[in-house]
């Protein structure tokens, strides 16, 4: 399993919670041909991204880039501890994220800064931790970098009722003064760069880095799967704009396609990292 690459001045580490089964596809992708996912499945089974049900296997995980200023977290996951409607997520408490940062040689103390494509479960978890019955956060060093659009949809959800991963994970953040909220123009000196990708979420965000061009991009969750390679224009359920999400998805692999950019997805099966290239009227990505 490849956990760590390279390309030009960045180092990238991936950092796995989990990965495992997730949803049957046809119950992910409601608009998914049944002869569709016939047509693609032995493809998908010899990727390690659909099991002998036909349920979707997807990674979740965090990427720590170390850029020549800054050491920078995408993403932080699912957790613990918090309460989750998946089973496998609610109030877990292993040390698998630890252990995955701590053989990447890093600490939580050494994160300059933790960025958010969007505020879902699986990406803001390991954002706090529970210390003495209260949240704080995790990277005390760092700040949290959170699209505008983003949080302020987030605010409006949480004021109808609760979300519990922006009320334990996001808010506290922005209680302790860590968090910035950013337009879509931010930037961090010429490494990081935010690339708007609205959709799955409104203010949903994959980021750029490399100096003065694109060496590597991570797309969140603007691609779940293989299959949306194939097919950019099919949706999961959990997107809030399904059409949105379908041309931004299009774009954005129109735009890294058959280039030299590394595409590191939040949730392909290992090793979830690739370029990508054209396959007729679709892409792929061809792993490295």
């Amino acid at each position: 399993m490849t956990l760590t690459f390279s390309v030009a001045d960045l180092t990238i580490h991936r950092i796995i919670e989990q990965e495992t089964t997730f949803l049957p596809a046809l119950e992910m992708f409601p608009e998914l041909p049944p002869e569709v996912l016939a047509a693609e499945r032995s493809a998908l089974r010899a990727a390690q991204a659909l099991d002998a049900q036909d349920t979707l296997i997807l990674c979740f995980q965090s990427y720590v880039v170390k850029t020549p200023h800054h050491t920078i977290l995408i993403d932080s996951c699912i957790g613990n501890d918090k309460p989750r409607a998946r089973p496998v997520w609610n109030m877990k408490t292993d040390d698998s994220y630890m252990r995955a940062l701590a053989a990447a040689g890093l600490s939580v103390d050494d994160i300059d800064v933790v960025m958010c494509t969007h505020l879902h479960t699986d990406h803001v978890g390991w954002n706090t931790r529970l210390d003495n019955d209260r949240w704080v956060p995790t990277f005390p060093n760092a700040r949290y970098v959170i699209a505008q659009r983003e949080y302020d949809y987030w605010v409006a959800q949480n004021a109808k009722a609760e979300v519990p991963a922006f009320a334990d994970s996001v808010l506290p953040v922005v209680d302790a003064n860590r968090a910035d909220i950013v337009s879509d123009q931010f930037a961090i000196g010429d490494h990081v760069r935010l690339l708007p990708t609205p959709g799955h979420t409104p203010g949903h965000v994959a980021v750029a880095i490399g100096r003065g061009r694109d060496d590597a991009v991570f797309s969140g969750d603007l691609i779940h799967s293989p299959l949306q390679l194939c097919y950019p224009e099919l949706s999961p359920k959990f997107d809030v704009d399904a059409a949105q999400a379908a041309v931004t998805r299009r774009e954005f692999l129109d735009r890294y396609c058959d280039t030299p950019t590394l595409c590191c997805t939040a949730h392909f099966p290992s090793p979830s990292v690739g370029r990508i290239k054209r396959k007729g009227t679709g892409f792929a990505c061809e792993a490295v």
